[in-house]
């Protein structure tokens, strides 16, 4: 069993209908700070980043008190847009999140379930523990397996929140939650 501690990134500079890459603000640098405190103590264990630049500039303090180099895995990533919600641009992005967020996986398309289905695979692959900066809607991918549960969002994780999930023999199981959101994300 290994022990997955899913990190979501800290504040961005601008919203994701804004920016699709944006840099973590400055509140966001300084939480990613507090929060390598935080985390020192659990290692240094190795050290996955989604390529999204929020998520590794909030990797980077924790890295460099382990003085290890993150590694960088689309699997981590945000949950992919369908084509045809890309193709209205970067505004569609938001209203297209807010209408799947009360949805089950079975229902979406299947870019989602496979994206789903390839991060699961890559998290039950972890053989030692783990921490992962990622996203919103990883964690809750995440979260929704190891509680067996088709939702899309189960949880409002906060932005530095560390979520742990353990490696089983059937699957993913649920350790802790990490701080939610007072306002509802999505």
């Amino acid at each position: 069993m290994s022990r997955i501690y899913l990190v979501r990134h800290a504040k961005a500079a601008a919203r994701f209908d804004e920016d699709p890459d944006p840099s973590l603000s400055d509140d966001g640098k300084e939480a990613a700070i507090d929060l390598a405190l935080e985390l020192e103590k659990l290692g240094p264990l190795p050290i996955y980043t989604s390529p999204m630049e929020r998520a590794r500039e909030t990797a980077l303090p924790l890295a460099n008190r382990w003085g290890s180099v993150p590694e960088v895995s689309a699997a981590f990533s945000e949950i992919p847009t369908p084509a045809e919600i890309a193709e209205q641009g970067i505004k569609a992005r938001g209203p297209w999140l807010q209408q799947i967020a009360n949805q089950r996986y079975s229902a979406q398309p299947s870019i989602i379930r496979a994206w789903r289905e390839g991060l699961i695979g890559m998290l039950r692959s972890c053989r030692s523990d783990t921490v992962i900066f990622t996203h919103f809607m990883v964690i809750n991918a995440a979260m929704s397996a190891a509680m067996n549960d088709e939702r899309m969002v189960v949880m409002q994780p906060d932005y530095c929140s560390c979520t742990v999930v353990e490696t089983t023999m059937r699957g993913l199981s649920v350790v802790s939650r990490g701080v939610e959101a007072t306002t509802k994300v999505l």
